[in-house]
């Protein structure tokens, strides 16, 4: 039949893709398919993957409607394979394309195993980048190559610089500042009114799919009730121009508070559309620096949500690629606990924990505070063994794609990578927490104290980090404020935490 046979991957749901490009629609086709391999290489959250399934059905019938030919496999067909290297070598005897044409994809499993399909096709298969980043993957090498350090601090500035994002003329970043973060790390006090989370009611195709999900996968973790994630592009503009409109106002005040009921506050939940493909980097940072420009958010706001996406998603993608595989094996700090059951189920007396938890298991969703300083916090503290931990973060959230998600845990969570991602642990004791959120008010510990039966176990497990790892940490000077107050405890107040420490280690799953 000849032309050419172009896959598009589940979350590669751009029409702007790489492989779309210069696409006949007399002679190519594009293959679609929905794979149980995909669906349990973990155990996905319920919401991810309908979100995945329900975007990918509507993405081809969208193609479609454009003229192009699309196989779509969907994972009820009764000659599905399971796999895409399955699905693909099937449309290659079916269909005798001249060649393959993939997108680069976002992890490292999938491009392994890409590398071997030209053998087993006998046929040319063509990898081309995704350019649908702002920093290439060869770019990023370079400029890291460069850096006695490289920090994603330096690494924002050269992408602010170069791409000309919140920058004035004469090549300053406005405001003269690069980073407004102090501005945005206010503590929970009173909380404006929050706005609603938008809602994307799920039409005939993701009813479909979610009654699929129950059917395949009914004992995954997380539950389908309230799913209203967008699954097409005009869904995920829509939901753009929302949070713009209602929430980003309150966006840079609130962005690092946590409250009680109240799982989305004033952040942008736009992470599974920008992942997914559906909205495209720039166009968001676009938005962003468009909103301040026109004053309607102050400049703080703006910096802070660019950071996150011109800063820290291009970084994290950035360490995934240059650090592969062997990042994921790292663990600098010897953790090897096996991840306590309340994880799964939020039973636990630690109200921090059971909100967030129940949050991402009812939502598939928590913020970035909530995922670093109370579920990456407590892994860190515990040492928990980051394998299991990564696989966790990998399966409840809704957004998580490896490329994204491992430098996020191992590095910045829990320091697993010995500093690469980190300048130092983000670890820290109750009081952040009671500070940034109400959380501690309905909690059976008390936050105030680190020794005995009642006291915190993020205090005294804080003060046990600091102690099994000191002579590792006394190296950074970051950490010097936190060590010399563990130096000058008098011993037996010292050895009464540590004690704590250890009970609540020994009984974790009764905690």
């Amino acid at each position: 039949m000849g032309g050419r046979l172009r896959l598009v991957l589940g979350d590669q749901l751009s029409e702007s893709l790489a492989g779309l490009r210069d696409l006949d629609p007399a002679a190519d086709t594009v293959l679609m398919a929905e794979v149980a391999a995909e669906c349990t290489y973990v155990r996905h959250h319920k919401q991810k993957i309908a979100l995945v399934l329900s975007a990918m059905r509507h993405f081809a019938a969208a193609l479609a409607a454009l003229g192009t030919r699309v196989r779509y496999i969907r994972l009820d067909d009764p000659d599905n394979t399971g796999s895409l290297e399955g699905e693909v070598l099937r449309a290659v005897r079916d269909l005798r394309p001249e060649r393959v044409v993939l997108t680069h994809p976002g992890e490292w499993r999938l491009l392994e195993a890409m590398r071997g399909w030209e053998e087993a096709a006998g046929i040319p298969v063509d990898i081309l980048e995704d350019d649908r980043f702002l920093c290439s993957l060869h770019e990023f090498r370079r400029w890291s190559a460069g850096q006695r350090q490289p920090r994603m601090e330096f690494f924002y500035r050269a992408m602010r610089a170069s791409h000309g994002v919140l920058m004035e003329g004469d090549g300053q970043p406005v405001g003269g500042a690069w980073n407004f973060d102090r501005e945005n790390r206010a503590p929970l006090r009173r909380l404006p009114p929050v706005p609603t989370r938008p809602v994307v009611p799920p039409d005939s195709i993701t009813q479909e799919v979610m009654a699929l999900v129950e059917r395949r996968f009914h004992d995954h973790f997380g539950g389908l009730d309230g799913f209203g994630w967008p699954v097409t592009r005009a869904q995920a503009v829509r939901a753009l121009e929302d949070f713009v409109a209602r929430r980003f106002p309150g966006f840079g005040l609130h962005q690092d508070q946590m409250a009680s009921g109240e799982p989305f506050l004033f952040h942008a939940l736009v992470s599974t559309s920008l992942n997914l493909g559906l909205l495209l980097p720039w166009e968001v940072i676009a938005a962003a620096e468009g909103a301040y420009r026109a004053g309607h958010i102050p400049l703080a706001a703006a910096e802070g949500f660019i950071r996150q996406v011109l800063g820290w998603r291009e970084y994290v993608r950035g360490v995934y690629w240059s650090r592969m595989p062997g990042y994921r094996a790292l663990n600098a700090l010897a953790a090897d606990r096996p991840l306590p059951g309340f994880f799964w189920t939020g039973e636990t007396r630690m109200n921090c924990l059971r909100q967030v938890v129940r949050q991402t298991r009812d939502h598939a969703y928590a913020h970035h505070i909530q995922r670093l300083m109370v579920t990456g916090n407590f892994a860190l503290l515990a040492g928990l063994e980051p394998a299991a931990v990564n696989e966790w973060y990998l399966i409840v959230f809704a957004d998580a794609y490896e490329w994204v998600q491992l430098p996020n845990v191992h590095g910045m969570a829990l320091h697993a990578d010995g500093g690469l991602m980190g300048s130092k642990p983000y670890a820290a004791s109750g009081a952040y927490i009671n500070r940034m959120s109400d959380y501690c008010r309905g909690c059976a510990y008390d936050v105030r104290e680190a020794a005995g039966e009642g006291a915190c176990p993020f205090n005294s497990l804080y003060w046990n980090f600091l102690a099994r790892h000191r002579d590792r940490l006394a190296a950074n000077p970051r950490m010097g404020p936190a060590l010399r107050a563990l130096d000058t405890m008098a011993p037996d107040r010292l050895g009464s935490i540590r004690a704590r420490a250890a009970e609540v280690l020994a009984g974790m799953e009764g905690v």
